[in-house]
């Protein structure tokens, strides 16, 4: 008698790391079982899809008005190419290797259904570790720091540089979600405060180049098991998706899962601030 596989799914889209490595675990021995990866064809592959977003610290130099200066409510700021400044800071671009980031925001009640509209800034540090508008030697500048709107997709795509690797932290890029545009630009009301991690063996190789002065040092001496804030879980769903190379750039994405009332199309969020 032929008995049906199951295919491994998580139980919870709130599942525990735990569990979710055992998924993961038990799918790559069933895959073996059915003949390794010209398996996967054959079965359903639902992913980590429709998450809540884990919410983090928006740390020490958001540019939000929240800790000093805030870049929201400047001419300018909505934009896909940050790697310049603009405005009164002038037209001075951050040097590193190119990143295109796309963010695909999706509803976690609704099927994950692509979310339009919403709002989203990020920000990052420079090849060197140093923040705009806050670190020695840049606080003149308010460059890799950008809005955007989601389109009908519910993707937001912003044109950067791959951030360099300080003391302390690992590489990561910061983006808060706001409900629409002009809350993001009133500088006011960001709903959601996360964090998007980077791939080890990327960062690896971006380091080698010489304008990420002390990165390659720096990220020998921490990990995502010991990260301040990704250590909990390790970032398994801040983990971006990335491609490239450092002669030809880089692409990453990360779905961004949010919740949205079905009354009110407001956007809430549980958990805490951390």
């Amino acid at each position: 008698m032929k008995t049906n596989r199951t295919w491994p799914t998580l139980r919870s889209d709130h599942a525990s790391l735990t569990e979710t490595l055992q998924v993961l675990n038990e799918r790559r021995r069933l895959l073996r079982l059915l003949g390794g990866a010209g398996a996967l064809a054959l079965l359903p592959m639902p992913s980590l899809a429709c998450t809540l977003i884990p919410s983090e610290t928006e740390g020490p130099y958001p540019g939000d008005g929240t800790n000093g200066p805030n870049v929201l409510t400047q001419t300018g700021i909505v934009r896909s190419d940050i790697r310049s400044s603009f405005g009164s800071s002038g037209t001075a671009t951050a040097p590193g290797i190119p990143l295109v980031l796309t963010l695909q925001l999706v509803s976690t009640t609704t099927s994950c259904a692509p979310l339009a509209g919403v709002a989203v800034y990020i920000w990052q540090c420079n090849a060197t570790g140093g923040y705009s508008m806050y670190s020695s030697g840049v606080t003149a500048q308010n460059y890799l720091r950008g809005v955007q709107v989601a389109d009908a997709n519910g993707e937001v795509t912003f044109t950067t540089i791959f951030p360099g690797c300080y003391s302390g932290r690992w590489p990561h890029i910061h983006f808060e979600i706001y409900e629409t545009l002009g809350q993001a630009t009133s500088g006011n009301n960001a709903q959601r405060i996360s964090q998007l991690a980077l791939p080890e063996s990327f960062c690896r190789q971006v380091y080698t180049d010489s304008r990420y002065t002390n990165s390659l040092n720096n990220l020998n001496n921490v990990t995502l098991a010991n990260d301040n804030v990704f250590r909990d879980d390790q970032a398994v769903h801040q983990l971006a998706t990335i491609s490239g190379s450092n002669a030809n750039g880089y692409t990453a994405q990360l779905e961004v899962g949010v919740t949205i009332t079905a009354d009110t199309d407001t956007i809430f969020y549980d958990g805490f601030e951390g």
